[in-house]
């Protein structure tokens, strides 16, 4: 199935104490938990583009599957990492973040990222 097309975000599970333990300052944590994420991917073959809107920060990011990237984490740290491919997830170990990205059906994107042992999990439908 392919990626590409925008997915909004419809439901979170564990934002708080997941951001927490990454380190984001409590009022960041307070304006985000109930603001929505629009993701657009653009995939063609290998080669992904991933732009996120939340509110209105944008974060935009390339990568090709297998090839190290540069990526940007949650509080503005800058580091490489390399995504695989398993089927129809896209795994990454983002500076101690280990995220999956999984189109589950034509239409649904669940993302769930670990964190010392706290799993915060998105699930985003095509729009």
């Amino acid at each position: 199935m392919p990626y590409s097309g925008k997915y909004r975000q419809e439901s979170q599970g564990n934002f708080e104490p997941f951001m927490r333990a990454l380190g984001v300052p409590e009022d960041h944590i307070k304006l985000g938990r109930d603001l929505k994420t629009l993701t657009e991917i653009e995939e063609n073959g290998d080669h992904f583009k991933m732009t996120m809107t939340t509110g209105s920060e944008v974060k935009a990011f390339s990568f090709t599957v297998g090839q190290e990237c540069e990526m940007e984490s949650f509080t503005g740290e800058k580091f490489m990492g390399v995504v695989k491919r398993d089927g129809n997830k896209l795994t990454c170990n983002m500076n101690g973040i280990e995220s999956v990205t999984e189109l589950v059906d034509a239409n649904t994107l669940v993302n769930t990222m670990t964190f010392n042992g706290i799993t915060f999990k998105t699930t985003s439908k095509r729009v």
